[in-house]
């Protein structure tokens, strides 16, 4: 099996992407089992105003690091009546650089519900790109997956603003099912696949 290193230090996200990729014949490796410390330089990576160029430089800065193929990914929520927000900076969109894991994510969904005034249109998206870089190339791949903003959190599973994002196509939010019902719809399944097709084309 192909070694691949999964640049993410999110839980949440490995919990998603390792199965995945195991399913489609590679060893996935994550950054703490690879022996990548976490430095202050990341930080600025994703410092881009698009999610396929955020991934791509995560990508290249982790695939420098280690030599491995690599796979990152950037991903967020853009909401239609905020004009695309939070999109690129979902996960530091409440300011809190104190804050991590659930507290942030706590931060984040409250920002979320104060911006969605009584009125506005609730419709939103999730979007993710892929981003996978080799010794051969390097291939990016886009998934978006279509929902609305609930009210109040539903559903214990999931991160992130899952709790508070119904999909359209399962009629729940994605905290409220399975990883395996999220993967059939999820923006960050639909990348990933992308990207795994091109590389099983690339043969």
């Amino acid at each position: 099996m192909t070694r691949l290193l999964v640049a993410t230090r999110s839980l949440g996200k490995l919990r998603e992407l390792l199965p995945m990729l195991r399913a489609a014949g590679y060893t996935p490796i994550d950054l703490e089992t690879a022996g990548i410390a976490e430095a202050p330089v990341e930080d600025a990576i994703e410092a881009h105003d698009t999610f396929e160029a955020n991934a791509l430089a995560k990508a290249r800065h982790f695939h420098a690091i280690s030599g491995l193929p690599t796979l990152a990914d950037d991903s967020g929520l853009c909401v239609d009546a905020l004009g695309g927000r939070p999109g690129v900076r979902s996960k530091r969109w409440s300011g809190r650089s104190d804050l991590s894991g659930q507290p942030l994510d706590d931060a984040n969904n409250t920002m979320l519900q104060e911006a969605l005034t009584p009125g506005l249109a609730r419709g939103a998206g999730y979007v993710c790109a892929a981003a996978f870089v080799d010794g051969e190339g390097e291939l990016v791949r886009r998934g978006e997956t279509r929902g609305e903003i609930v009210h109040v959190a539903q559903g214990s599973g999931g991160f992130g603003y899952d709790p508070f994002f119904r999909s359209d196509e399962l009629g729940r939010t994605f905290a409220e099912v399975s990883r395996e019902e999220k993967a059939t719809v999820s923006h960050r399944a639909r990348a990933v696949r992308g990207i795994l097709e091109a590389l099983e084309s690339r043969r």
